[in-house]
């Protein structure tokens, strides 16, 4: 059997790492379906994180700057929600994942699709661009398709649950948007069919961040940040969060409604709502925080840098939203604000995911069958402490620095604008190089010393139902041996 049993898991609450005690690991799907999915997404980092460095100092040709948003939102961040839906859904929820073929499939639909598309982009072939974009499509419908049968054996949904099935919808709709802009791109008709492509624009960045991304992210947060914390939602807690479970996804639909169709005031509702649920959220992830009954870890670290972040985004956008919504200056967020979000909030809660969930799932795999016959390693000892410090000092100075350029330049919160040194992004850029390096680095040596299989192995396995469930069994009993 591969996976710890409730109560072994439950054994080591009390040890150096916050072990969940209320999940069904005997549900999982085989390792290497979610780890080949973090080591791509890893893969895209890096690519993603590059190409920005040399975007910033205008040496990458064609639209460097949408390849770049492309690499980090699609390829890092949805290629890593892709599998960690994939190996935590069946976990919480317990029940079967409804395809484990569909799950390898989605991965290299994606993969190649994104891939051809960001080339597409460089060299500037628009042509290419529908046919990768298809394949994109392609793959996140079979992602949504997948991960949404496998919910629809749930008898009752918890709220982590329900954002989840909430967001596999923002995935359906923006891909879909997506695949239009394309179309566009290659063979132009949105003008002549009276269809402003900059509010397909706007909709679709909007479903993308604030949809897809940012929902799966909250409900991640409700089950995480409780769990890793060892805390309860409490008081203010429960009514932010009965507020919160409405407005937030209505708010979306409605500011992305509102930008499509350049109607000010529904943008404007929309946009007040989705603000509104996200200083809530902060507040919430504070909160827990505040009270952790747990060692501080990696996890809880990079989750203290996500709540002021998400905090101060908030307060600064909501008046920007309030007066301006439809101005693409303040697309994602107030003006200076927009890497608060998309750096501070959701590159800091992936990165601090992904350092117990590959380690987690590594050690299920690798060690739960020896509990109890053998010393065995906790969850927090895969990974090397040194390596994990350095990537968080690299980038949150990397992170400070650029958000600080940014925050001048754009006068956010009301403030003046002011010309911040040329010198502060580039090199903020090339700090977060590293630190993503060191983050990847740290992230692959667990995977590399731990792991039962060889990279080879964990992405290009047999993907069957049967063979590669056997060849993973075959694995990890000779590396035990």
């Amino acid at each position: 059997m591969f996976g710890a049993t409730r109560t072994e898991i439950r054994t080591l609450e009390a040890g150096m790492s916050a072990v969940p005690g209320n999940v069904d690991t005997d549900r999982q799907p085989p390792m290497t379906v979610p780890l080949r999915h973090f080591v791509v997404a890893l893969a895209f980092l890096l690519a993603g994180t590059a190409l920005g460095v040399g975007a910033a100092r205008g040496n990458v040709p064609g639209m460097a700057s949408l390849a770049h948003v492309h690499l980090l939102l699609a390829g890092w961040v949805c290629v890593t929600i892709m599998g960690a839906m994939t190996q935590f859904v069946p976990v919480w929820s317990g029940v079967e994942l409804h395809s484990r073929r569909l799950a390898v499939a989605q991965l290299w639909l994606v993969v190649v699709g994104l891939v051809g598309f960001v080339v597409g982009l460089l060299q500037w072939r628009p042509a290419l661009l529908p046919w990768f974009g298809g394949l994109m499509l392609l793959g996140f419908w079979t992602f949504a398709y997948n991960v949404g049968r496998t919910l629809a054996a749930v008898e009752d949904y918890d709220v982590t649950e329900r954002h989840f099935a909430a967001a596999l919808g923002f995935f359906v709709l923006l891909t879909l948007l997506g695949f239009v802009l394309a179309l566009d791109f290659a063979n132009p008709f949105l003008f002549e069919r009276g269809i402003d492509r900059g509010g397909v624009v706007a909709a679709h960045a909007t479903l993308a961040v604030f949809g897809a991304v940012l929902t799966t992210v909250i409900g991640a947060l409700y089950q995480l940040a409780t769990m890793f914390t060892q805390t309860e939602l409490r008081g203010v807690d429960l009514k932010i969060r009965r507020f919160e479970e409405v407005a937030y996804p209505f708010g979306v639909l409605t500011l992305a409604a509102g930008r499509l169709l350049a109607s000010a005031p529904l943008a404007r509702l929309g946009g007040a709502l989705v603000a509104l649920s996200l200083l809530g959220v902060a507040g919430i992830l504070a909160q827990r925080l505040y009270e952790t009954r747990v060692e501080w870890t990696p996890m809880l670290s990079r989750y203290a840098v996500a709540a002021p972040a998400m905090a101060l985004w908030a307060l600064a956008t909501l008046p920007a939203w309030l007066r301006t919504p439809l101005d693409p200056a303040v697309r994602f967020g107030a003006p200076g604000a927009a890497h608060l979000l998309a750096f501070g909030v959701v590159g800091f809660v992936v990165l601090g995911t992904v350092y117990h969930v590959v380690p987690f799932i590594v050690w299920v795999h690798r060690y739960s069958d020896l509990l109890g016959f053998e010393d065995v390693p906790m969850i927090d000892d895969l990974y090397d402490d040194r390596l994990a410090a350095a990537d968080f000092a690299l980038l949150f100075v990397g992170f400070a620095a650029i958000s600080v350029s940014e925050w001048l330049a754009g006068g956010a919160l009301g403030a003046a604008a002011l010309a911040a040194p040329d010198w502060l992004v580039p090199v903020g850029g090339v700090l977060a190089t590293l630190g993503a390096s060191v983050f990847v680095v740290n992230v692959v040596l667990v995977l590399y010393e731990h792991g039962p299989h060889t990279f080879r192995g964990l992405l290009f396995g047999v993907g069957t139902n049967g063979g590669e469930a056997d060849a993973e069994a075959a694995a990890a009993s000779e590396h035990n041996r």
